[in-house]
């Protein structure tokens, strides 16, 4: 198929369409919010998903797909590649959407193609081969949300979704309302903290002296509870928190799937988060929510929604993307009064907190 760059995909005749994002978290919820609009826009059409296997989970209950892939294109030696080109070039597909748009990804679409097995419309963000459709190259501080909805943009599809749209197994809002129970925590009655992120990132915490500080703040607004979420390399974040304001946070660390976070988050009366892949799960609750950012840029990194306020100290050093920093002062500047504010801003009733812009 001609390179055009651009074309009406509803009206194309498509029957089977792939959709391609193989991670990581964050960038998955997000680019949910698009795999809804595909699904709206193309009604009656087989949609598969692509994903790694350690993210498959994510869609096992989801009605949008038919099949998710769940191979490691990302094995070492080449097996998982050969696999991919195998089951994608048996898989019938007209179309195939790549809204992860790497060179690793066009390494394997390239090498389909030179299979003969590619589908004829090949939909990526960036126009080179062996793409036939993409958008016109975005400002490098554009959101990625609003990069993946300029990628759909050029295969004709209306973008509607604003929130990550995720579909939870059932049992995991029962497992999210048997943690409430357990725990005394009635809908509305407390506020979410997500404290960690990737280990391998821990300049995007913002400390468990302000989240403590935070918490106790609330406490004191009417607010009665906090409740802390997070995986096993976080636990010590958590574990501090709870320590320090014992009777007012409730250390649920380990204790909860990924997707568990998405009914938490409609529970709670706000959620307030460092920049972390958990926060882009929770967004899908579209309550109230305030991320803190330092060493990573809040306009790259935002969580999709309407209640998302993004918090940065103006500093010359912030979005600096760094692993290591000898004085942190990105997230140190941000207070817990700036928190309060950004709640106030976002509709949170906190009776003594100031509604000043922050």
């Amino acid at each position: 198929m001609p390179r055009r760059w651009s074309i009406d995909l509803p009206r194309a005749g498509v029957k089977r369409v792939l959709v391609m994002k193989w991670s990581a978290l964050g960038d998955l919820a997000l680019a949910s919010a698009v795999m809804e609009d595909i699904h709206r826009a193309l009604p009656g059409v087989t949609l598969d998903l692509d994903t790694l296997p350690r993210y498959a989970h994510l869609f096992e209950h989801d009605p949008r797909f038919a099949r998710v892939l769940g191979v490691d294109v990302r094995r070492p030696d080449l097996g998982g590649i050969v696999q991919w080109i195998w089951r994608v070039g048996r898989g019938g597909y007209d179309a195939l959407v790549d809204l992860q748009s790497t060179d690793r990804s066009r390494l394997v679409i390239a090498a389909l193609t030179a299979t003969g097995c590619a589908p004829r419309i090949r939909v990526g963000n960036h126009r080179h081969w062996p793409y036939t459709v993409a958008p016109a190259a975005p400002a490098p501080e554009v959101n990625a949300l609003d990069h993946l909805r300029m990628t759909l943009g050029a295969a004709g599809i209306a973008t509607h979704a604003r929130q990550p749209v995720l579909h939870p197994a059932p049992s995991q809002r029962e497992r999210a309302r048997a943690l409430l129970d357990r725990h005394g925590l009635a809908p509305g009655s407390f506020a979410l903290f997500i404290p960690g992120c990737h280990a391998a990132a821990p300049l995007k915490r913002w400390g468990w002296r302000r989240f403590t500080a935070l918490a106790l703040a609330l406490a004191e607004r009417g607010v009665g509870k906090v409740l802390l979420v997070g995986a096993d390399d976080e636990r010590a974040e958590c574990d501090a928190i709870a320590q320090a304001c014992p009777g007012v946070a409730v250390n649920a660390c380990g204790e909860t799937a990924v997707l568990d976070l998405v009914h938490l988050a409609e529970a709670a009366c706000c959620v307030v988060s460092n920049d972390t892949g958990p926060a882009h799960v929770a967004a899908a609750a579209a309550r109230p929510m305030v991320v803190l950012c330092g060493p990573t840029d809040p306009r790259r990194v935002r969580p999709a929604g309407a209640r998302v306020q993004m918090l940065q100290g103006a500093l010359w050093c912030r979005s600096c993307y760094r692993k290591q920093c000898s004085h942190h002062s990105c997230m140190q500047v941000l207070s817990p009064e700036q928190v309060l504010a950004a709640l106030v801003e976002l509709g949170v009733p906190l009776p003594g907190a100031s509604p000043v812009p922050c």
